[in-house]
Order: structure tokens, then sequence, then C-alpha cells
């Protein structure tokens, strides 16, 4: 059985449903609500990382984890957790900043020290951190966002996913740290771009200032976290910008480009 945390979220969800089409055994767990649209036969619990004694019952006769933590929130606690409760594989939902120092290796450390079998994803910027926008494309079709110009290879969840539920349920992946970025670095502007061309209908772009977009931030993440993200966005580290192998090395196929997703997804801008 494979417990997946942040089960509705933008990666947990396509995990839930690519291991339940493989047959596995799965528990969805989520923080705020149930995984009501979870596939047949998925057992859905209610819990919240934040206070791990309300995870454990999920545990329960599980083998294998998909560990995913709030941004900026360090969890080390639920490796051990993990563990006392037999669970042999652990998959972590990290992040690229823990690779370039931008974030605390604290959960990887506790994962990687405590469970007998695991595997550390570290991406770097989602395609669907752009659902920030949809409100205003649908309402006014603008985007408002800062460093218009500034490329990065941002990822498609989907992908995550994919290589997530390949890690749970396949041998081969223990010990590794698997970096999973796009096929290319993408701009602000490109992206808004492709949102438009999705839709057949122009989409005006607004360049925020840092601080304009430090204020919108603060609406949903603590500060320091929003910080960081405005540091990779603004000012990316030579690491932030390339391109990993590591999506096609696992999947056999090249990473999904924002276009892609763009298509898939623009009901959501409509």
């Amino acid at each position: 059985m494979i417990v997946v945390t942040g089960a509705t979220g933008n990666v947990g969800r396509p995990l839930v449903r690519a291991l339940a089409d493989a047959g596995e055994q799965v528990v969805a767990v989520s923080r705020g609500r149930t995984a009501t649209d979870a596939p047949p036969g998925v057992r859905t619990r209610q819990a919240d990382v934040l206070r791990p004694e309300t995870l454990r019952p999920a545990l329960d006769g599980a083998s294998a984890l998909f560990l995913l933590t709030p941004g900026g929130v360090e969890l080390p606690e639920v490796a051990a957790l993990a563990r006392d409760a037999g669970i042999r594989r652990v998959v972590l939902l990290s992040s690229l900043g823990v690779a370039t120092g931008r974030h605390s290796p604290a959960t990887e450390t506790a994962v990687t020290g405590t469970s007998p079998e695991w595997t550390v994803l570290r991406p770097g910027g989602f395609h669907s951190n752009t659902f920030a926008w949809a409100e205003g494309v649908r309402s006014q079709r603008a985007v408002a966002a800062p460093f218009a110009e500034v490329a990065l290879p941002t990822v498609d969840p989907g992908d995550i996913a994919e290589v997530a539920a390949a890690a749970l349920t396949r041998p081969g992946h223990h010990g590794r740290t698997y970096l999973l970025t796009g096929p290319a670095p993408i701009t602000p502007r490109q992206q808004a771009a492709a949102i438009a061309h999705a839709l057949g209908e122009p989409v005006r772009f607004h360049e925020q200032t840092r601080a304009e977009a430090r204020e919108q931030l603060l609406g949903f993440m603590p500060e320091p976290v929003a910080e960081a993200t405005l540091d990779i966005l603004g000012h990316p580290l030579p690491a932030e910008r390339e391109v990993s192998p590591d999506i096609e090395r696992v999947l056999g196929r090249p990473p999904r480009d924002f276009a892609g997703w763009a298509a898939r997804n623009v009901v959501a801008f409509k």
C-alpha cells in the first residue's frame, strides 16, 4: 500500500491517478479536504503533515510513502514517523533550492538517514505556478508578474508525478536524487504568450516591480519563502537555469513543455 500526501495538489492528484491505474493500493492524504474525485478503490484520509500525529493512522499497513511538505517547512519528524510505522520506501518531493543552498536540507537529511529505501525529487518552478494568473486572465485577459525576461526551465507537475510513481513502484531508484526541470528555459512573458495562444486571444503582460510581487506573495507564503522565491525568479543561479536530463532518464521521454501544459489546462484561463 502506498500513502500519498498532498493528494489534492498539482503533483499529488496525477500521482494518485497513476498509481491507481497501475493497480496499486493507494491512500490519498490531504490536509484541508479529502480527495473527493479520487479514482475508485482509493482510500482517502484527512491529515496534516504539520501535525504528524494526525498522519500516523494513515500509515498503518503501508509499505511506501510519497512525502510532500509545505513550502519552506522542514518536517524531519515525519521521516521518523514513517520509519516507526515500518515504511520501507519514501519518495520525498523536495526542491532544487536545497541543491543551490537556498533551502534547508533538514527534511532530506532525515529521510535519507532513516528510510531503508529513499528517493529525493528536486524540481524547480512548476508550470502550474501560472494558475496564479488565472483570475487576471479570465477577467481582464492580462498577466502581472515580475522579471519578465528571466528564463527558467519550469516543469510540468504531471512529469513529477510520473517520476514519483516510478520511484514508488519500480526498482532502481533507491539512493537517487533527481533534478526535475522542463525541456527549456522560458520567461514569464513567453508563458503569458503561450497561454494567449492556447486561448486564441491576446493577453496583455504587465511587469511588476519586486515590491509589488513581494506584497502579492506575502498574501499566501511566509516572508523568507517569498524573498527566496523572488531571488530565484529575478536572480537565478546558474544551476537554477540548467535543464536536467533526469526526467528523460527515468521516463524514457523528454519532459513536457509549457505550451503543451497551457493547452491542456486552458479551461482554467477561459
